[in-house]
């Protein structure tokens, strides 16, 4: 048989879908990027209204394209909206953000019976992690690990812990052999991925994230260790100390703050300090100056006055961040941001939006001066027909150059040029 497999949405969503496909390789289906399969999977997002958007019209565009395939969603936005996805949209199999190492046997089973199939349990919070065996997600020379999944910050505006559940470790010794299978499939770099990726080893007994950085690094033949995002609170001085003294791990953190107002952090459910904050990233500039430091922000929360915008925009200044991701806030059925007083127009959104766009140029553009000149080593990820060779380097610098031979997966120092 023949199965098709759509992700959207973010990282881990790609990681679990290139697990489930190994699953059904192994069991001699065929994988298709075309329209003619058998089986099309659905592996849904829900973290704005235009995620769920898209997650239904996939779903549909995916029946229409082959009418007799077995459709089957799975996700945040199944989890959330799995009565309409069987109801309305008519989906095959649906299950949400657990049991996706069941699908196999649920394929087997319409099969035999061509009945519709709703495994989608009702209670995220109670998921224990579910390990989808050993992965090779990448993209390209770089590969991702996811090691936990769920969340417990329950920020205002996000539905995140309701359809993921609570914030749960992979085993230690999963994760270990995972890395291991990677660096010995020749991939170069790894990316530490998860729902809450700093929140590992909240549960576990006398281990944390920084230890497992250190374990991680620690591997023979690991070239790069990244990590994908950390809030500031779980950032403590053995990972900043990690950080800065292991070559194997890349000079660059991306810390979400999504606001720099103290009341808009109190309505987002924030729970950090702004100056807290601002220690954190000074003692990380102080050990390691040529890190790069990107963050997310929210533009047009509930009640954002100028008075508070214009408050995010000093301390992004102050906190020197090197690269802005900016996102317009977006009401979510289910949260408690949809319900609050003061939603602020899309006009004022997007004004705001282009705000911050000009000041992550200019910060960019500031930082990359920096290095304006000099030589930076470069993971080599692209070579073209007109030997262009495109890569980034540890600080997340991106570089094109021209070079006689395809390189791609091989480290090239070059002088860096604007």
């Amino acid at each position: 048989m023949k199965f098709k497999i759509v992700s959207l949405g973010c990282k881990v969503n790609s990681y679990e879908c290139n697990s489930i496909a190994k699953t059904l390789l192994e069991k001699g289906y065929v994988e298709t990027k075309d329209n003619d399969y058998d089986v099309a999977i659905v592996n849904t997002c829900s973290v704005t209204a235009t995620a769920d958007q898209k997650s239904r019209q996939k779903i549909r565009s995916l029946r229409k394209n082959n009418e007799n395939s077995i459709i089957c969603v799975m996700g945040c936005y199944s989890q959330k909206q799995h009565d309409f996805i069987r109801d309305e949209i008519k989906a095959d199999i649906i299950i949400g953000t657990s049991k996706r190492k069941e699908l196999p046997l649920y394929i087997e089973r319409f099969l035999k019976d061509r009945k519709q199939i709703d495994e989608t349990e009702a209670q995220p919070r109670f998921f224990t992690y579910e390990e989808l065996g050993i992965s090779a997600y990448s993209e390209n020379v770089r590969a991702y690990l996811k090691i936990q999944d769920g969340c417990d910050n329950f920020c205002s505006y996000c539905l995140i812990p309701f359809v993921r559940g609570r914030s749960r470790s992979r085993k230690v010794e999963d994760i270990i052999n995972e890395a291991k299978h990677l660096i010995e499939s020749g991939y170069k770099e790894i990316v530490l991925t998860g729902i809450h990726v700093g929140g590992f080893g909240q549960d576990l007994e006398n281990y944390s994230f920084s230890k497992l950085v250190r374990t991680l690094s620690d591997l023979e033949g690991l070239e790069s260790l990244r990590i994908s995002s950390i809030e500031e609170s779980e950032i403590d001085d053995e990972l900043i100390d990690l950080v800065t003294s292991r070559k194997n791990i890349a000079k660059h953190l991306h810390i979400p703050v999504q606001s720099g107002s103290e009341e808009i952090l109190k309505l987002m459910n924030r729970k950090y300090d702004k100056n807290a904050f601002i220690n954190t990233i000074k003692k990380i500039r102080e050990k390691c100056p040529d890190i790069c430091l990107t963050t997310d922000i929210i533009v047009g929360f509930p009640g954002e006055s100028e008075k508070h915008f214009e408050e995010t925009v000093e301390f992004l200044k102050e906190c020197t961040f090197n690269m802005l991701h900016v996102f317009p806030f977006s009401a979510r059925e289910g949260t408690k941001a949809k319900l609050m007083k003061d939603q602020i127009s899309p006009e004022v959104k997007d004004r705001r939006k282009h705000i911050l766009l000009k000041l992550s140029d200019e910060m960019w553009d500031e930082y990359t001066s920096k290095f304006d000149g000099k030589e930076l080593e470069i993971l080599v990820e692209e070579y073209d027909d007109k030997g262009i060779a495109k890569g980034r380097a540890t600080n997340y610098i991106d570089f094109s150059f021209p070079y006689p031979v395809n390189c791609v997966s091989k480290r090239i120092k070059v002088i860096y040029k604007k």
